[in-house]
C-alpha cells in the first residue's frame, strides 16, 4: 500500500495531484491529509489514483511533530510500505522526521520513478548532475521535486474517510499566519517571469509583471533584489531561496550566479535577456537574447498580446 500525504492547508495544489499520479504507478493508493480543504475537493483526489482520503481535521497542521505522529500512525494503520511526499516545506521538514520514526530509508527530491534495479534519480550538486538513490528498508519514504511528473486523471472522485489520531498535545501555538493572495504559488508555477538588479529600480517592474499577466506565470527575482527591498523576499528563487522547475523560466537581467542557477536550472526551457553577452546565465540558457531590457520586454508582451488575439 502507498500512503501520499496531501497539504491541504491551501486547498488542493498542483503539486498534490503530481504527488497522487507518482503514488499510482506505484501501486494502490491512500491519501492522507490533515484537513484544509473541503471533503468534495478531497474526494477529486480518486480521479488521480487515490482509492480513499483519510482526514484529521483535529492537529494542528503547522506542528511537524503532530504531523509525523499522524503519518506513522496512518503507515501502521494501512500496512504502508511507501510513503509519498511533495518536496515542499512540509515534506523537507516532516519526510525526515518520519524517517528516523519508522526507521525507513528516505529518497529526498526524486525526479524521477524507481528503476528496475528500484534506484530512484535525484539531483545532486546544486542540480549540475543526477545521483541514483536506492532504499533497502521494509518502509520506504520519497518526496517528489514539484513539476517531475504530469498529474493524470485515471479514475473517479473517491470515498473520504474522517479520523483522528493520537498525536499528542501540540508543542506549537500559531497566533495568526499571513498568506500571498491572488498569485500563483511559485513551486506550483508552470511560467516564471523573474528579473534581477538589470531592472535598476523597483519602479520599473510594471513590465515584468506586465509580461507575467500576459503569460499567465509567475513573477520571481534574484536575491539582491529581494535583500535590498525591491520584491518581497517569497518571490526570491535560488539555492537560498525558493527551488523551481518550471516549463518555462524568462531571466531579465540576471547575470546567473551559481546560486540563483541551482535553483531554476531544473526548468524545462530557460529564456535569458540580458545586455552582457559574457553573463553566465547564457551557458544555461535554452534561448538567450541580448538587449536591453527596457526594449526587449514591452515588445515581447506586445508579441505575446498579439498572439493570444490572433
Amino acid at each position: 500500500m502507498i500512503l501520499v500525504y496531501i497539504n491541504s492547508s491551501n486547498g488542493i495544489s498542483k503539486s498534490s495531484y503530481e504527488s497522487i499520479t507518482y503514488g499510482k504507478k506505484l501501486g494502490d493508493v491512500i491519501a492522507l491529509t490533515n484537513g484544509g480543504a473541503s471533503s468534495d475537493d478531497l474526494a477529486s483526489l480518486g480521479q488521480y489514483g487515490a482509492s480513499k482520503v483519510l482526514v484529521d481535521r483535529t492537529i494542528n497542521g503547522d506542528d511537524q511533530q503532530q504531523l509525523t505522529k499522524l503519518i506513522a500512525s496512518a503507515v501502521e494503520n494501512n500496512s504502508v510500505k511507501t510513503v509519498v511526499f511533495s518536496h515542499d516545506l512540509v515534506g523537507k521538514s516532516v519526510a525526515p522526521m518520519l524517517s528516523v520514526r519508522l526507521k525507513a530509508g528516505l529518497v529526498s527530491g526524486a525526479i524521477s520513478l524507481p528503476d528496475a534495479e528500484g534506484c530512484v534519480d535525484v539531483n545532486v550538486f546544486s542540480g549540475k548532475a543526477l545521483g541514483k538513490v536506492k532504499v533497502s528498508s521494509e518502509i520506504k519514504i520519497i518526496s517528489l521535486l514539484p513539476n517531475s511528473i504530469q498529474p493524470e486523471e485515471n479514475g473517479s472522485a473517491c470515498p473520504v474517510e474522517e479520523i483522528t489520531a493520537d498525536t499528542g498535545v501540540p508543542s506549537i501555538k500559531v497566533l495568526s499566519t499571513k498568506k500571498p493572495e491572488g498569485e500563483i504559488p511559485l513551486p506550483e508555477a508552470e511560467l516564471v517571469v523573474s528579473a534581477g538588479r538589470g531592472l535598476k529600480g523597483p519602479e520599473n517592474w510594471g513590465m515584468v509583471e506586465d509580461l507575467a499577466v500576459s503569460l499567465g506565470a509567475a513573477t520571481a527575482c534574484s536575491r539582491p533584489v529581494a535583500d535590498i527591498g525591491w520584491r518581497p523576499h517569497h518571490e526570491h528563487v535560488g539555492q537560498t531561496g525558493v527551488a523551481i522547475r518550471p516549463n518555462l523560466y524568462i531571466a531579465i537581467g540576471i547575470s546567473g550566479a551559481i546560486q540563483h542557477l541551482a535553483g531554476v536550472n531544473g526548468s524545462k526551457v530557460i529564456v535569458v535577456i540580458n545586455t552582457d553577452p559574457e553573463a553566465p546565465f547564457f551557458k544555461a540558457a535554452d534561448y538567450g537574447i541580448i538587449g536591453d531590457a527596457f526594449e526587449v520586454v514591452p515588445r515581447l508582451n506586445e508579441a505575446v498580446n498579439k498572439f493570444k488575439a490572433s
